[in-house]
This record gives structure tokens, C-alpha cells and sequence, in this order.
């Protein structure tokens, strides 16, 4: 957790602001600070409110909570709750007080927040989503094993090799599925008319939902994998506050839904060896590449339009395993 001076926070939101007590680095006594926690990751607090712009410009304290780690505790006190972070190669705690448990709830829950975003946009810097307003970069897989017949996606046009990609070049038809953190919407491409069935995640419920990592790995598993029972990535970009993946649209409806329809709810051996069979090789195809696929289940298992498998979600995915690795999760 560094402890920096001079920091420029204008024009950064505010995510939370109050008094707290905060105990002592040196002389262990309590001491009321007014605190503001902003959403780039720094705490500071401050003997009274600031009321100008000058006031703002001379913190008491200022810390960076970036890779903290936050624990309540009812001592040496009741209500505390303790940051601790990295100051150089020293870990540190920072314990503070709140008035009551709920507003220690609150500022837990804010640094929390707070402390994921920060996670999460250094995640994404390194990730393979495109920038927003980034051009488009072809879909390839970086892996000198496979050959570039794997590449998923390819949007080019006659200078680069690349154009910028947005929600704008989609015209929206209906939604086809709403969760937890956004939508799956099916969509029309201006450009070629083909019809794409775009997944628009928020990126602060991913972030809440401490969703990150799946959310990273299930773009990397389908932008390295092309396979015909896997359902195919055509393109990946992001928005100041949504994260986008436009995938192929399957139509067929989930494999529960039509064993729930077959007589008995049992399928004739015939068609159960057969979406065994396609199943088998894409998870061969996924092995064979050092994924481990986790998710297996009839929701997951959905087919097109002619009736072939295609897998879908790989947030639960395992990837870099080895033929003689256990997967032990």
C-alpha cells in the first residue's frame, strides 16, 4: 500500500467520503479523519472536510490501495477494519474505525470495489479485448503449435489489415438473454448482413461479481480456438463500461431443452451417440490444446441449425494443462 504526495485527482469520481477514525502508524492512538475514497485507488484523508479547491491539495493521508486486501475486526475496538497492502517489499496494515457495523460495511464494500477495478483495468491493458475505439485486430491464435487456420475473426479493409470496430456497426434485432451481468443480444452486421449474437457485459458488474478472470479466460479460450462444435468468436472490443464478445448465432435451442422434449426424456441410442460423438471431439480438440473444459452440462451443450453440438461458456475453463497434469478443480 504506497503512501504518495502530490497526487492530481482532478477529474476523478468520488466512489465514497466520511469521517472514520484512524489509528496511529507510530503513537497508537485514534485520530478522526475526514476520508474520500477515489475510484482510481487513492484514500486520503484529511483533519476537516474540504471545502476548496486548496484544501483538497494538502492530505493528511494518502494511500494507494492497489492489491490490498480488506478484514474486519471488533479489537482493538469495535467496528475496525484493517487495509493491509504493500509498501515496498514491507506488507503493512492501516487499521481505521467506522461509527457502526454498517458503515463499516460500506467503506469494506467501496474499498473492495475499489481495489477489484483496479485489478481488473490493469487485467485488461494485458488483455486481448480491443480498446475502446482501438482498431480491430485479426483474432489469432499467438501459439507456434497451430497454424493459422485457427484464426477466428478477420476484419480488414485495404490499408492496414484492420478497422475499428463498435456497438455502431451492429443493428440490434431482439434480446435473446439477460443475466447477472448484461445481455445476449442477436444482431445484424451492417457491414456483411450476417447475423452475430453479441454478449454485452457490464464491466462493473464483472468487476462486483469478482467475474474478472473467468470473464478474461473465456475470451482467450474462444479467440484461440476454431473448431465445428465449438461455438466461434468473431470479434472482441470494449466500451468505456462494457465489454463485448460477438459470437456466432446458434439457433437450434440447448440440448436440455430438447431431451426434455424427447419421449421418456431419453434420447434413441442412435442420436445419443451421435452428439457423444461430436462432443468427444471437441473435447479432444480442447485437450489436445491444453484446455480443460469445466462447465459440461445439457445448458451448455446447444445446436445450430443443421442440429450439430456446439459447446458454449468457457469462463470456467482451465488452460496450460499439460497430458500429465491432474486437474484436481
Amino acid at each position: 500500500m504506497n503512501v504518495e504526495s502530490g497526487v492530481n485527482l482532478e477529474q476523478v469520481s468520488r466512489v465514497k467520503e466520511g469521517w472514520l477514525l484512524k489509528r496511529g502508524e507510530h503513537i497508537k492512538n485514534w485520530r478522526q479523519r475526514y476520508f474520500i475514497l477515489y475510484e482510481n485507488g487513492y484514500l486520503m484523508g484529511f483533519r476537516e472536510k474540504p471545502q476548496t479547491s486548496s484544501d483538497f491539495s494538502n492530505p493528511l493521508n494518502t494511500y494507494n490501495l492497489k492489491n490490498c486486501q480488506i478484514m474486519k475486526s471488533d479489537s482493538p475496538k469495535r467496528n475496525v477494519f484493517i487495509v493491509r497492502g504493500q509498501f515496498g517489499k514491507t506488507v503493512v496494515e492501516r487499521l481505521f474505525g467506522a461509527e457502526n457495523a454498517a458503515k463499516r460495511e460500506e467503506w469494506c464494500n467501496s474499498i473492495q470495489f475499489v481495489a477489484e477495478k483496479m485489478k481488473f483495468e490493469e487485467a485488461m491493458r494485458t488483455s486481448s479485448f480491443d480498446k475502446p475505439g482501438a482498431p480491430h485486430a485479426p483474432i489469432v491464435h499467438d501459439s507456434h503449435k497451430r497454424k493459422r487456420r485457427f484464426s477466428i475473426g478477420t476484419v480488414e479493409n485495404a490499408r492496414d489489415g484492420r478497422r475499428k470496430i463498435t456497438l455502431d456497426d451492429f443493428e440490434f434485432i431482439k434480446v435473446l438473454g439477460k443475466g447477472t451481468f448484461g445481455k445476449v443480444i442477436l444482431c445484424r452486421e451492417k457491414q456483411t448482413h450476417a447475423l452475430y449474437a453479441i454478449k454485452i457485459l457490464k464491466k462493473e458488474m464483472v468487476i462486483g461479481k469478482n467475474e474478472i478472470e473467468h470473464t478474461l479466460t473465456e475470451n482467450r479460450v474462444l479467440q484461440s480456438c476454431k473448431h465445428p462444435f465449438i461455438t466461434q468468436l468473431k470479434y472482441s472490443f470494449q466500451t468505456n463500461d462494457r465489454l463485448c464478445l460477438v459470437m456466432e448465432y446458434v439457433n437450434g435451442g440447448e440440448l436440455f431443452f430438447h431431451l426434455s422434449r424427447s419421449p421418456g426424456k431419453v434420447f434413441p441410442e442412435n442420436k445419443a451417440r451421435f452428439y457423444s460423438a461430436e462432443i468427444t471431439s471437441a473435447l479432444g480438440y480442447l485437450h489436445e490444446h491444453g484446455i480443460v473444459y469445466r462447465d459440461l452440462k445439457l445448458e451448455n451443450l446447444l445446436l445450430d441449425k443443421d442440429g450439430h453440438i456446439k459447446i458454449a461458456d468457457f469462463g470456467l475453463s482451465k488452460e496450460h494443462v499439460s497430458a500429465a497434469e491432474e486437474c484436481k478443480t
